[in-house]
């Protein structure tokens, strides 16, 4: 379980193709605190730490988590929202993340405000996923405040800390970004369906 709140960044160091799998390290500021069997949410997504060495660490992509992410986009050299689990006797400062990726969008406009950056995102609305206005959503593991709604897409405005702090720095017009929609939306869409 995670909180949306990104602890450090990371930057790709080393990809590796094998049969359906993809193998990530990734050099972080944490990796020295960090255990084999770990659970680390990679932009949104856990993952396993495999392996770690010289302030590196290695998780492993399936191909169910290649479909229905943006890994398969990453590139040596790009940066990586990287959060630790929640502990249990700490505050939720975020919303509750389970680092699940719902599926992913691609940012339509991208506008620099004066003091913040407000960006929209257009997603495929045929897989039921929907987004409220004021409600929670999580966005390459950064947990968000959705600004507009709408049927099949949604803004969010970030302050300056967030920009610095996060790979959001990255996305342009035309990026592709992870979603995970908030858990209590998603099970209260399913209830309305039944």
């Amino acid at each position: 379980m995670f909180t949306g709140i990104i602890e450090t960044l990371g930057t790709v160091t080393d990809l590796f193709a094998d049969q359906g799998n993809l193998h990530l390290t990734i050099g972080s500021n944490i990796a020295h605190e960090l255990k084999i069997d770990q659970s680390i949410a990679h932009n949104g997504i856990c993952l396993t730490v495999v392996a770690i060495a010289d302030g590196l660490h290695t998780v492993t992509a399936i191909e169910e988590t290649l479909n229905k992410t943006n890994l398969r986009n990453l590139q040596k050299g790009d940066l990586v929202n990287l959060e630790r689990c929640m502990q249990m006797n700490g505050r939720l400062d975020g919303h509750i993340v389970q680092g699940h990726v719902d599926q992913t969008a691609v940012c339509t406009i991208y506008r620099e405000l004066e003091g913040s950056w407000e960006y929209t995102f257009e997603h495929d609305a045929t897989q039921g996923n929907v987004t409220v206005e004021k409600g929670s959503i999580c966005i390459n593991g950064v947990s968000l405040t959705v600004v507009n709604s709408h049927a099949n897409s949604f803004s969010v405005a970030i302050i300056p800390y967030t920009y610095e702090h996060t790979n959001l720095q990255q996305v342009k017009e035309g990026s592709i970004v992870n979603l995970e929609f908030d858990i209590i939306g998603k099970y209260v869409a399913r209830l309305m369906q039944r």
